[in-house]
């Protein structure tokens, strides 16, 4: 097998199996990375040998995860941080709970992870951290507040994250998908309308795709980027161009 990108045998814990997740899973596993995937939905991880079922919105589910993965694979080098939903609502009628969700599934959850993770990589001397961002982090869409502020602080936190553990060997980046084919879109896509709405705004003339995100999970999780940290790459077909 192929090694150019340092992967094999390195040991991943993708959180979330939703369609990016999962997509990322078997781009890590068929670069020779043994995985974790970890979710609440335990449907979601019945075609996976290494599934495991856990509750990111709680401080015990984020940790436990992260031991569980080390306690699997004798360690842990890769973070994938796949977990997000959207409420979709303007902000005057948000509700209180929707917002404290968001933030918490979305971004609390990504600092739980990865002060957990970070501890193991900091003092292995070596790690990679990719969390999945969005171009609303960037973009002033409407009816995504609580969303938007979730991503942008994703973005934030793994700058600092970036800074604080450069020394150490430990890269911290994101991944910014724009409109993205996923289970979390579906829904809103299939409305009359919306998909062509949206694909009006792509200079590609498409929606992304999961698969259009592994290269670039892969690269930022190889040997190939140890001297690219604290970098948002946006993945959107142009859309943030425009």
């Amino acid at each position: 097998m192929d090694n150019w990108l340092g992967l094999a045998d390195r040991r991943v814990l993708v959180a979330g199996a939703g369609g990016i997740g999962e997509a990322c899973t078997a781009a890590f596993t068929a670069a020779g990375a043994r995985v974790v995937i970890a979710d609440i939905d335990e449907s979601r991880l019945q075609r996976h040998e290494n599934g495991l079922r856990a509750d990111f919105s709680t401080v015990e589910g984020c940790e436990d995860a992260v031991a569980a993965t080390v306690d699997t694979l004798g360690g842990i080098d890769i973070l994938f941080h796949a977990v997000g939903v959207n409420h979709r609502v303007p902000i005057l009628e948000t509700a209180d709970e929707d917002w404290q969700r968001t933030i918490d599934i979305n971004l609390t959850s990504a600092f739980r992870l990865g002060k957990a993770a970070g501890k193991h990589m900091v003092n292995a001397g070596w790690g990679r951290q990719i969390y999945c961002s969005s171009v609303s982090s960037l973009l002033a869409h409407p009816d995504h507040g609580p969303y938007a502020a979730s991503k942008g602080g994703i973005n934030q936190m793994m700058r600092v994250m970036a800074r604080e553990w450069a020394a150490s060997g430990v890269t911290v980046n994101a991944i910014a998908p724009g409109y993205t084919e996923t289970d979390l879109t579906k829904g809103h896509l299939d409305k009359p309308g919306v998909r062509e709405h949206y694909t009006s705004l792509v200079p590609a003339g498409r929606l992304g795709y999961v698969e259009d995100l592994t290269g670039p999970v892969l690269f930022l999780a190889s040997d190939q980027a140890s001297f690219v940290t604290g970098h948002v790459l946006y993945v959107d077909g142009g859309r943030t161009l425009v």
